[in-house]
Formats: C-alpha cells, structure tokens, sequence
C-alpha cells in the first residue's frame, strides 16, 4: 500500500480520507445537488459511509489512494477525490496474469478520478489545485509513466476542467461503463505522460498562484 501522504497547497489541502470527516463530506455533498447530473455523488450518511468504507477496503489493498479536501479559507471539508487504478510494473509478471498483488513499493501508473465538491466549492480553484497536488505526488514521488484522467462525455463541465490542465486526450470509448443517470455512457480519455509533466506543472503553477492571489 502507498504510503499515506496529506497534500498541501494555498486553497486546499488533501487530507487521508477517513470514517473522521463523514459528517463534513454529507454536509457537502448535500449542498445543490444539481451539478452532480453525471457525477456518482453519494446522497446521505449510509451511503457516505459505505462510500468511505469501499475506498478504504481498496486503498488497503494498494489500489486507491483516497482524499479528502479541505478549503483552507473556511477549514471545512468541501468534497472527496482519489489517485486510483494503481498499477505496479516493477518485479516479476504475476502468473497466471489477473492475479492481484501488489509487486512494487510504489504504483507505475495510475488514474486521478472520484472527484466531486461541493457547490460553494465549485469555480473556486479547489479542483485544480487538487488536481495538482495529486499529478505532483505521482509524477515526483512515485514517478509514474502516466496519468489517465476521464469523464463522461457529456460531462462539458469536467472534459473542460480536464483540457485546461494540458492533459493528452486520447479518444473516447463507447459504452464504457454505466452513467451517475442510469444511462450507458460514452467516456473521454485524456493523459499526461511523465515526459509532459514539467511543462503542464509551470503552467499550472502559475495559474494557481494567480488564483491564490485573488481568493
């Protein structure tokens, strides 16, 4: 399992998502919940907990690595977000292949998704700063080949948060998974590549600094 690590920056600060912040994260997601049309938002504090407890029971297994976030402005829990579909390249192939396991003290690649705010957290900056606390652990601690980033097609709100940060899109897949509506929905790719990191982190860098400045 990756080490657990909390993540500062000047908005927010990405927290080890624990059973401790369940009554923060129901508060947040129970603010308008209409921006949550294509986004798997857990509604109430059973679902919040089997929420936490299924991200946890993966991270125990090296595969998640949850967050909460923090908006340092009001020191509230405003929303939830994971370094996620960990995979380890290093050491032998496991046999027979799809056996689980672990083999490196540290992923290869992974993915960065689950992410949701709450309104009044939305538009603010905690998103991409979020996003950038997570490509910076992964791409200069683990040093990672990639990062997969993806949302639902539909989803014009994360597919543009998604480009602005630089990030390499890849193609859509069709009928890739069941939507947050119940519907089957079609998917957008995008990654980052190690090779592409240290451009897409000063432009980052910059922007968030801009933003900071205006918070």
């Amino acid at each position: 399992m990756p080490a657990l690590v909390t993540l500062s920056g000047r908005l927010v600060r990405l927290e080890p998502l624990s059973l401790a912040v369940i009554d923060d994260l129901v508060a947040a997601a129970s603010e308008d919940r209409s921006t949550y049309a294509f986004t798997r938002v857990p509604a109430g504090r059973d679902e919040m907990v089997s929420y936490v407890e299924a991200a946890l029971a993966e991270q125990a297994e090296g595969r998640t690595l949850p967050f909460a976030v923090r908006w340092l402005n009001t020191d509230r829990v405003v929303g939830a977000t994971r370094l996620m579909h960990l995979e380890y390249w290093q050491g032998p192939m496991p046999w027979p292949p799809g056996t689980r396991g672990a083999v490196g003290e540290v992923p290869s690649v992974a993915d960065i998704g689950y992410t949701w705010l709450g309104a009044s957290a939305q538009g603010t900056g905690a998103n991409r700063e979020s996003k950038y606390l997570m490509l910076s652990h992964a791409f200069e601690t683990w040093n990672v080949h990639r990062i997969t980033l993806k949302s639902d097609v539909r989803n014009n709100r994360s597919v543009a948060a998604i480009a602005a940060l630089g990030a390499h899109f890849d193609g859509i897949r069709r009928a890739e998974c069941r939507g947050a509506d119940d519907t089957v929905r079609d998917t957008a790719y995008y990654s980052i590549l190690n090779s592409e990191w240290p451009g897409i982190r000063e432009r980052l860098a910059q922007r968030l600094v801009l933003a900071a400045e205006a918070a």
